[in-house]
């Protein structure tokens, strides 16, 4: 979508009654044959227009795609979300962000994928992207922090999501599964993945990559057992747009916060209210060991504490949570 029918779009939204080809073509500087052009490619991009003679054009129906002109309304936000690249289709979100970073993107820029072929996760694990029923994105951070602080934005963005998730719906029940994960009834809803260009004292920047299932209505074995979808979960279809103006609303904030604080003091209660771990004996498994204990809370910094069967804490900073009473329903 060009700039101008973007904008033309945007306007229609905005303006819930028929606005005149001859105000379009003064606002926009074209002719009333370019107009037509312009509301001929958003129908064919799956827009409801009205057309009527003496009246104008009235945009009857949304596509429901997360597109930057039907997130725009939703957004309270001062940066993040107000550039938003959109793709059809694309590889992976994450790596198209690193690569506008590297260009010079400001901070809040997100790019959106209606699908992915070759979305991830944490671990290097693929995630699965169907096409018209979930969300995937990545947003640009620029956090004037040292590269040693940023694992805690895995955390952030975890509570801003279950924050959005939890404004869907007062019956709505998802928990936060350390350290990246958003998991209702034991399956896994949404994750997120944060990779950096950094130095030890400098972080040039960091790309958010995040994965929601919204309205995907079936799951291929084997992920039918341990994937879930908002619209499993609640019974209703929701809004792409909305959704990830409301993930980004809730964000903006608590990143604020965040760069004015020293660690995540400020946002453990909340964290550890919804934490799908706290108190339960788990086994972290890391790249050359596994940690077992029960867990007593989410530290500062980030980490979760366990109290071993010695009755000694320890602070993982990383790793693979399973819960050893049923490891195998939360481990997604």
């Amino acid at each position: 979508m060009n700039d101008i029918t973007a904008r033309i779009l945007s306007q229609m939204i905005t303006d819930a009654d028929f606005v005149s080809g001859e105000a379009l073509c003064r606002e926009f500087g074209i002719t009333r044959s370019a107009v037509w052009k312009h509301i001929s490619l958003l129908r064919s991009e799956g827009y409801s227009i009205d057309a009527v003679t003496g009246r104008g054009y009235r945009l009857s129906a949304l596509t429901g795609r997360p597109v930057e002109a039907e997130v725009r309304p939703s957004l309270t936000t001062r940066r993040f979300g107000r550039k938003i690249a959109y793709h059809s289709v694309t590889a992976s979100t994450n790596i198209l962000a690193k690569a506008l970073a590297v260009e010079g993107a400001v901070e809040g820029c997100v790019v959106v994928a209606d699908s992915q072929t070759g979305g991830r996760g944490r671990m290097g694990r693929t995630w699965l992207s169907p096409s018209g029923v979930n969300l995937y994105f990545s947003l640009i951070l620029r956090p004037g922090v040292p590269s040693i602080r940023v694992p805690q934005l895995t955390l952030l963005v975890a509570a801003a999501i279950h924050q959005a998730l939890s404004a869907l719906s007062v019956d709505f029940a998802a928990m936060i599964k350390w350290p990246n994960d958003i998991l209702a009834n034991g399956k896994k809803l949404c994750g997120v993945l944060c990779e950096m260009q950094s130095e030890p004292d400098c972080t040039h920047f960091v790309v958010v990559g995040i994965g929601i299932n919204v309205n995907q209505s079936a799951f291929q074995p084997p992920l039918h057992e341990s994937a879930t979808s908002l619209f499993f979960e609640t019974g209703q279809l929701s809004s792409r747009p909305e959704l990830l103006a409301s993930v980004l609303n809730y964000f903006e904030p608590l990143y604020d916060s965040w760069l004015l604080e020293d660690d995540l003091g400020f946002i453990l209660p909340y964290l550890e209210t919804h934490s799908l771990l706290q108190s339960k004996a788990v086994t972290v498994d890391q790249l050359k060991r596994s940690v077992s204990g029960t867990v007593r809370g989410i530290s500062r910094f980030g980490e979760l504490e366990l109290e071993s069967a010695e009755g000694e804490i320890i602070l993982v900073s990383s790793g693979e949570a399973h819960l050893r009473s049923c490891p195998s329903s939360y481990n997604p």
